[in-house]
């Protein structure tokens, strides 16, 4: 083909010489650029090559790895604390063991929990756990019942102080109990002690522990020691082993103060005539008196002594209360100990709640049934109460529970 023009280099692969020097540079450009965008086209195929292979290097070793975890060998050593949240996973669980170094791997707690569906009921709350567990070993300890740390139950009708029992020993109250749960485990010195609890209860801030703010003037009132009673609904608490006396009763009050709420303090005071500490106070006497069935009968007789010039509320828990006794029956000295929770001698409601109240004795207290009866009395051996309109009927009731045996 004749190449007159000069368009086609020849096979040295030098462009033609062109008849003029100005057509000879713009050829020698148009070279440059067709032999640059070669080099680059050249350089990103080298490019995409090596990612290929790369991801096919990479895919290989992770197919490799498969099935294939860090996993502690032995049963583990020392001790070690860890919290499993309300809605952890599996995973999550894991994850928290392997950040305290129980197991090595997240992958060795969950491959060895795979078929145990008892895992899956795990409560939150605080684990007692060894450092450096297999797997296996990991999964099995935490579901037995000795992990389990920290957790305190309180019960409706408990008070704060340790109760004398009829063997002349003693029962632990709810601050004891918040202290000893403090204890990581055997031998732990991170304990806080009975005695630490007791001081921080007595003479914290209020406020700062959490109380709600419609109970402090009431609570502020009365005997340090005493000033926290009623505070604290019942419930299963998670105390953190280890942690500071003031920042476990902020936990549980702060938490017990939402329960109330929902029971209805104080908002539901208002049609009662009482403050809302008064109300709770009733609840705790409802508590304290009588079998959660009869809770708004019993309630009833306290506002109808309450309103009734010259009669005395009269009841024995408040008696045996400040003397640490959980039982009823008082005997007639205690009666005539004087007191400000001596409703025998003394006119109105005690000065505070005696017990915990569940949240059916703080609706009693808060609704009241409708009757008109001032008396009543334990007359069967379950507890059950009869309920008499005057001091007649009242004690031909004592004396059918003296026959039945109720008291």
């Amino acid at each position: 083909m004749s190449d007159d023009l000069g368009l086609f280099a020849d096979d040295s692969g030098e462009p033609p010489r062109p008849s003029g020097r100005r057509q000879a540079r713009e050829e020698r450009d148009r070279f440059r650029r067709r032999r640059r965008r070669r080099t680059v086209t050249a350089l990103a195929g080298l490019f995409v090559l090596l990612l290929v292979g790369g991801g096919v290097v990479y895919g290989a070793s992770q197919f490799l790895q498969i099935g294939r975890f860090e996993d502690y060998p032995g049963p583990g050593t020392g001790e070690a604390v860890v919290e499993v949240k309300a809605g952890d996973t599996v995973s999550a669980i894991g994850s928290s063991l392997k950040q305290a170094d129980v197991v090595a791997s997240t992958k060795a707690f969950v491959k060895a929990a795979e078929n145990n569906r008892q895992i899956n009921g795990i409560q939150p709350g605080f684990y007692l756990m060894k450092q450096k567990m297999s797997g296996q070993g990991a999964v099995a300890h935490i579901l037995s019942p000795a992990a389990k740390t920290g957790r305190v139950e309180i019960r409706g009708g408990q008070r704060l102080e340790d109760q004398l029992t009829p063997d002349g020993g003693h029962s632990p109250g709810i601050l004891t109990k918040l202290a000893d749960a403090t204890c990581a485990g055997a031998g732990s010195n991170q304990c806080t002690t009975p005695e630490q609890m007791h001081e921080v209860a007595a003479t914290a801030d209020l406020a700062s522990l959490g109380v709600p703010e419609w109970a402090i003037e009431g609570a502020s009132k009365a005997e340090p020691k005493r000033r926290l009673e009623g505070l604290l609904m019942p419930g299963i608490y998670d105390v953190k082993p280890g942690e500071k006396p003031d920042e476990v009763l902020r936990q549980v009050i702060t938490r017990s103060a939402a329960l109330l709420e929902a029971a209805g303090l104080p908002q539901a005071a208002e049609g009662t005539g009482h403050s809302p500490y008064e109300v709770l106070i009733i609840a705790s006497l409802v508590q304290s008196e009588g079998i959660e069935g009869d809770f708004p009968k019993v309630s009833r007789v306290i506002y109808n002594r309450l309103t009734h010039p010259v009669i005395k509320l009269g009841l024995d828990s408040t008696i045996n209360y400040p003397l640490d006794k959980p039982v009823l029956l008082t005997k007639p000295e205690d009666r005539k100990r004087p007191g400000p929770y001596n409703t025998y001698e003394n006119y109105g409601l005690p000065p505070t709640p005696i017990s915990t109240v569940s949240k059916e004795a703080v609706a009693a207290a808060e609704k009241p049934a409708e009757g008109t009866w001032k008396y009543f009395v334990k007359c069967y051996p379950d507890g059950t109460s009869c309920f008499a309109n005057n001091q007649q009927e009242h004690d031909a009731y004592i004396e059918e529970a003296r026959k039945r045996g109720a008291f």
